[in-house]
């Protein structure tokens, strides 16, 4: 378990070395955070950063106004995220669920205990794990590791993992019972992950001899 808590604390501080902090996730309210985390599912942060544009040019960025606009309108704005049309209906249940457990206070939200809290969001129709994790840690402030698919791709190629389809949950205490219960270290281990899987650990073709873990990987080509 010490060896376990010792290398992943090793993992991080090369990534920070080579990336450096990443003051993640971007926005500029807690709302915004949860709107791009739904924004974000099956799509690249420079598409939900479009929509998210759009929302803020028509002065919509606001949980009342979205409550208030028809949810075809809602869709046109974010179509650059797209599978808007499902997207446009996962804000409108967010928001639903927002107005009738919260009245749209963040505040109110922000004083449930963290898993009552992730019960009620995964709850909501078209919120999962992933997307409940990254709004209950990056727009709440709550001590939660979110797993991604760069995560388990990532940690699967270094060892620690037996496949990248293990359980969500189960990767997800890996990292919280061998991490230190900090709030700025988990976001910013995650936003050191998902560096990585996007610029060296790709999919396919991973840029191993480019990769800041390079030398502690099991799966590396240049091994």
């Amino acid at each position: 378990m010490r060896k376990i808590k010792k290398k992943l604390t090793i993992i991080y501080e090369m990534l920070e070395k080579h990336f450096g902090f990443q003051n993640w996730w971007p926005g500029e309210s807690p709302f915004e955070v949860i709107v791009g985390a739904i924004l974000t599912q099956n799509t690249n942060w420079s598409n939900v950063e479009k929509a998210i544009d759009n929302l803020k040019n028509k002065d919509l960025l606001l949980p009342e106004k979205i409550f208030s606009i028809h949810e075809h309108e809602l869709a046109s704005l974010i179509r650059p995220s797209g599978y808007y049309n499902q997207k446009s209906k996962k804000i409108k249940y967010f928001i639903n669920f927002f107005h009738d457990f919260f009245h749209m206070d963040i505040k109110k939200m922000k004083k449930i205990k963290k898993y009552v809290l992730r019960d009620l969001l995964l709850n909501v129709n078209g919120i999962g794990k992933e997307t409940s994790d990254s709004i209950l840690l990056y727009a709440l402030g709550k001590k939660i590791f979110v797993i991604d698919a760069y995560t388990k791709r990532i940690f699967y190629r270094l060892g620690f993992l037996k496949n990248e389809k293990e359980e969500y949950d189960e990767v997800r205490l890996f990292f919280e019972n061998n991490l230190p219960l900090e709030l700025k270290l988990y976001k910013d281990y995650h936003a050191q992950l998902v560096m990585l899987g996007k610029h060296h650990c790709k999919k396919t073709k991973p840029l191993c001899e480019e990769c800041p873990l390079n030398d502690v990987c099991e799966k590396s080509v240049m091994r």
